[in-house]
């Protein structure tokens, strides 16, 4: 029986592989080596078709545990033996959505220590990274996939693109977001990812979690979506929502997060006490999966913008390349985002959809006052259009602003 799905599943794929493939920013060479590559990320963000696009030159074993069918496997040598068959004793072995497999950790040290070249995906990110430390700590490689950022989504494209065309391209991408799937086979991105989305509350949460009161975590899901970018405590969020206690919106949170619906950003402090502690700001892996769940008459094109900024930091953070936070002060100034490496804060970014001389004198007042206090001289305004460099003297406060074009930044 084992062998028989192995067999379908390998039909599907080759179906696959038909598709269009866009590239995505990993490099080819950073995966050649005999670590476990694990490749993580929302559901359908392109794991898997990344995955064997990497693998298509090798001779590989591919198993999908998102199968209904080998949920409840308990011989996992029978599941080797099945591969060996279909696939012809490969030494590199693809599986899928491995969070669904009992005891997957166990069972990948074993693979490797045979001498299997293992590349695992999931959707599960705090499951994944404790098992991970546990068990494979030295003996994985991770790789974060989000789905398209906009440099990806322009490759959809055919020739270079007019400037025109490249800002034509970030209005849609603003709102449609970066899933690959509707894109490339042009089907409608909202009921997609209104089925994505529900899928991974039933599914992945829900389901794996043994919720009782399912319409309790929606009701949250939904108000987060539709406050993105703004603050919240865990008290404020349980009265909002009439969830019965701070531990349930805590646990909820958390499997939102680890499902890599949200994410979070803390308010920077030197006091990491205060870090762990307070307020945080809520931001969404896609800004597609926003407008097609939000509870919102028209989108919201500041919200938006400020998404598509958290979205590539936090990439950048889940790289280990830089820290990502949010900066207030007593008087209620904020600086959107606060950029760490190492020990020091090397930029400051505000994000302005709205330049009017009003909205620019308060946002770069914030952006000024963060500057002196942080000691960073690096200040940036992101845009809808406006860029250029401004020196600003705010009541003795000097400082150098530089502002530049979403699309460019991105």
């Amino acid at each position: 029986m084992i062998k028989d799905i192995l067999i379908l599943q390998k039909k599907e794929f080759e179906n696959r592989m038909k598709e269009l493939y866009v590239s995505r920013a990993v490099s080819p060479k950073k995966l050649d080596n005999p670590m476990i590559k694990v490749v993580i990320g929302p559901r359908r963000s392109g794991k898997s078709f990344f995955s064997l696009h990497f693998l298509k030159d090798k001779k590989f074993g591919y198993a999908n545990f998102d199968d209904e069918r080998l949920i409840d496997l308990d011989d996992y040598d029978e599941l080797i033996v099945a591969i060996n068959s279909v696939y012809d004793n490969p030494k590199f072995l693809l599986f899928d959505e491995i969070q669904n497999l009992d005891k997957w950790e166990l069972f990948a040290n074993r693979l490797h220590r045979q001498g299997y070249n293992l590349m695992i995906t999931g959707s599960n990110s705090k499951l994944l990274s404790r098992e991970l430390a546990t068990h494979l700590t030295g003996r994985h490689f991770l790789i974060n996939m989000f789905p398209f950022s906009f440099r990806e989504y322009l490759k959809l494209g055919k020739g270079d693109l007019t400037t025109s065309e490249i800002k034509g391209k970030l209005a849609k991408y603003l709102v449609s977001g970066g899933y690959p799937e509707p894109e490339i086979k042009n089907i409608d991105n909202r009921e997609y990812l209104r089925t994505l989305f529900d899928s991974v509350i039933y599914k992945d949460i829900v389901k794996r979690h043994k919720i009782r009161q399912a319409n309790k975590i929606e009701d949250l899901a939904f108000y987060l979506l539709s406050n993105i970018a703004n603050e919240y405590s865990y008290n404020s969020l349980m009265k909002l929502t009439k969830i019965d206690s701070v531990h349930t919106i805590e646990k909820y949170l958390d499997y939102l997060e680890e499902s890599f619906i949200f994410f979070s950003v803390k308010r920077f402090s030197y006091k990491v006490k205060e870090q762990l502690s307070s307020i945080k700001k809520i931001y969404c892996t896609d800004n597609g999966m926003i407008t097609s769940r939000a509870f919102q008459a028209s989108p919201d094109f500041g919200r938006l913008y400020e998404n598509l900024v958290a979205i590539e930091l936090k990439k950048r953070e889940m790289d280990n390349l830089i820290d990502v936070f949010y900066w207030k002060n007593q008087q209620q100034e904020e600086v959107d985002f606060v950029v760490k490496k190492e020990l020091k804060i090397v930029e400051l970014i505000q994000v302005c959809y709205d330049m009017n001389p009003k909205v620019k004198e308060r946002e770069v007042r914030a952006l000024v006052k963060a500057g002196k206090e942080l000691k960073c001289k690096k200040l940036t305004v992101i845009t809808k259009d406006y860029e250029g460099r401004e020196k600003v003297d705010w009541f003795g406060i000097k400082a150098e602003v530089e502002f530049v074009a979403l699309w460019r930044w991105l």
